[in-house]
């Protein structure tokens, strides 16, 4: 019987990286202004990290159960191609993904924080979960990140599957030498 894939190994054949966003993108909490408009907070390292999977080939999408201008806004200005929000069914919206990408589960991997996420997270080839997810996505997840959700855990574990895939070095090689340090 073969063994079983370290995290490492399954972070080393994403080609697409999927992230819910409340809870995982952002802290989990739910701004509403007295009109009923809702605010979401990012963290810019999170962004950042998002789009060095891009530089390094790797696509990204996002399933959220919620819809969202603000999700739209930020999927754009971070080169998201693949967004599916109001995804009642997310094992649907992963199904539709993986046809219109052409790649299978196990070149898939999805970041998730609660329940919703867990059909997708068992199918996947790489499930990652936020250090505050809850205890069922823990326990089925491959890798868990040190820090919260929408304080740092979609930085890891994007640093994590370009550390796997040997891209890591080159990435912070190239932005040392365009900042001149």
């Amino acid at each position: 019987m073969a063994a079983a894939l370290t995290a490492s190994e399954r972070a080393s054949r994403v080609k697409l990286m999927i992230f819910d966003v409340d809870g995982v993108l952002t802290d989990g909490g739910l701004m509403f202004t007295a009109q009923g408009d809702h605010m979401k907070s990012f963290n810019s390292m999170d962004g950042h990290g998002l789009k060095l999977l891009g530089k390094a080939g790797i696509q990204t999408a996002i399933i959220t159960g919620r819809r969202s201008d603000i999700v739209l806004a930020r999927a754009q200005e971070l080169g998201i191609s693949h967004i599916y929000q109001g995804a009642a069914n997310k094992l649907d919206a992963f199904a539709q993904l993986m046809r219109e990408t052409q790649l299978s589960a196990e070149q898939c991997g999805y970041m998730g924080d609660d329940w919703p996420d867990l059909c997708v997270l068992t199918r996947c080839g790489f499930a990652a979960a936020p250090a505050n997810a809850h205890p069922e996505v823990i326990a089925r997840a491959h890798w868990v990140s040190e820090a919260r959700g929408g304080q740092g855990a979609a930085r890891e574990v994007c640093d994590a599957i370009l550390r796997a895939q040997h891209r890591y070095e080159a990435l912070l090689a190239a932005a040392c030498a365009a900042s001149g340090a």
